[in-house]
C-alpha cells in the first residue's frame, strides 16, 4: 500500500495494484471540519485521481476514531468577514463538487457524527456504508444558513422531496438504524468495519472493466433526472462509447475462455 499526501489534511493512500484509492480525511484534531485548507486538499486530491486512469473505485474515509467529517470549520468562519466568507465560497464548494464529479465509483465510509459538510462529501459518493455508531444530518438552518455542498439536491435525489424537506427544515440528527431505513445509508456492517467493508466492496467493483465503470458511472448520473426516452439516449451514447472498446473484447474473450479477464483499460 503507497500513501501520499495533500496538504497537511488529506491523505490518499492506494490498495492492492492501485486500483482502489481511498481519500482519508485526516483533520483528527478538529473531527475533520471543512476548513478553507482541507477543503482545497480535497479538491486537488480529487483531481489527481480523476487525472489517473488505473483507479477504478475511490473510497472516501475519515482517520477520526469517532467522526468522519463534521461540517464546516465554524470556528474558523467565526473570524471571517463577509468578504472572507464570499472568498471561501468558490473553494469550499470545488470540494463537494470534486467528490461528486469523480468519474469512477465512490464509496463512503461513514461512523460517527456525518454532520452538515460532512454528511454532503458522503452524499456526493455513489454508495454510503455506515456502521451502528454513525450519526447523520444536514443542520444548517440551525445556524442561519443552508446545505451549501449539495445537501438541498442531493438529499431529495436519494429520499424524495418530502422526506428531505422534513430532514432539512428540521435540523435533526438521524441515527445509524433509522439513517438505513430512510435510505439515507445504504448498507449498515459491524461496528468498526466500515472502513474494512468500503474497501472490500470497493475491491469487488475494482474486479470489472474500469472502461465500463466509468461508462457506467457517466449514464446514471447524466440520466438522473431525464425522462425516459432522453435517459435511454444517454445509455446508449455511454454504451457506445464502450461496444467497441478493448475492455469488451478482452471481456468476451474471457468470459468464452472461462478465465479471469485482464483489461486493457481502454
Amino acid at each position: 500500500m503507497s500513501e501520499e499526501r495533500f496538504g497537511e489534511f488529506v491523505l490518499v493512500r492506494r490498495h492492492g495494484e492501485g486500483h482502489v484509492a481511498e481519500l482519508a480525511l485526516d483533520r483528527p484534531k478538529a473531527m475533520n471540519a471543512v476548513s478553507t485548507a482541507m477543503a482545497r486538499s480535497v479538491g486537488a486530491a480529487c483531481a489527481a485521481l480523476a487525472e489517473d486512469r488505473s483507479v477504478r473505485v475511490v473510497v472516501l474515509t475519515s482517520t477520526h476514531e469517532r467522526a468522519f467529517c463534521v461540517g464546516a470549520d465554524l470556528k474558523e468562519r467565526n473570524s471571517f468577514t463577509d468578504a472572507d466568507l464570499l472568498r471561501q465560497r468558490p473553494v469550499t464548494r470545488g470540494a463537494y463538487t470534486a467528490v461528486l464529479e469523480l468519474p469512477v465509483p465512490t464509496v463512503a465510509a461513514v461512523h460517527g457524527f456525518a454532520l452538515g459538510g460532512g454528511f454532503e462529501l458522503a452524499l456526493s459518493c455513489d454508495v454510503i456504508v455506515a456502521d451502528p455508531t454513525a450519526v447523520v444530518g444536514l443542520p444548517e438552518v440551525s445556524v442561519g444558513v443552508i446545505p451549501g455542498g449539495g445537501g438541498t439536491q442531493l438529499l431529495p435525489r436519494r429520499v424524495g422531496a418530502a422526506r428531505a424537506a422534513e430532514l432539512v427544515f428540521t435540523a435533526r440528527r438521524v441515527a445509524a438504524e433509522e439513517a438505513r431505513e430512510l435510505g439515507l445509508v445504504d448498507q449498515l456492517v459491524p461496528e468498526g468495519r466500515d472502513r474494512e467493508e468500503a474497501l472490500e466492496l470497493a475491491a469487488r467493483m475494482a474486479a470489472n472493466s474500469p472502461v465500463g465503470l466509468r461508462a457506467a458511472k457517466r449514464a446514471l448520473r447524466l440520466g438522473h433526472g431525464l425522462d425516459l426516452r432522453a435517459g435511454l439516449e444517454v445509455e446508449d451514447a455511454a454504451w457506445r462509447s464502450v461496444a467497441f472498446s478493448g475492455d469488451r473484447a478482452e471481456g468476451v474473450a474471457a468470459f468464452n475462455e472461462k478465465r479471469a479477464p485482464r483489461w486493457p483499460g481502454e
